[in-house]
């Protein structure tokens, strides 16, 4: 899995399947699902922490 820098185009969820998936050595299962629940779980924790970020700057325009 690679690391997208900041401000860099995100590459879309089903794109980055579509990779894994159809990569020029195929991964067995176990490597295949590892890789899926990587991806998933970067892809949750940056919601996640965008949700926080977003939820805090409402906070301090809020009086």
């Amino acid at each position: 899995m690679t690391q997208q820098a900041e401000g860099s185009p995100q590459i879309t969820l089903h794109d980055r399947l579509s990779q894994l998936l159809d990569a020029p050595a195929p991964l067995d299962k176990r490597a295949l699902l590892g890789s899926l629940y990587a991806e998933i779980t970067s892809r949750e924790t940056r919601a996640y922490a965008a949700g926080w970020n977003d939820a805090l700057a409402e906070s301090r325009r809020t009086p």
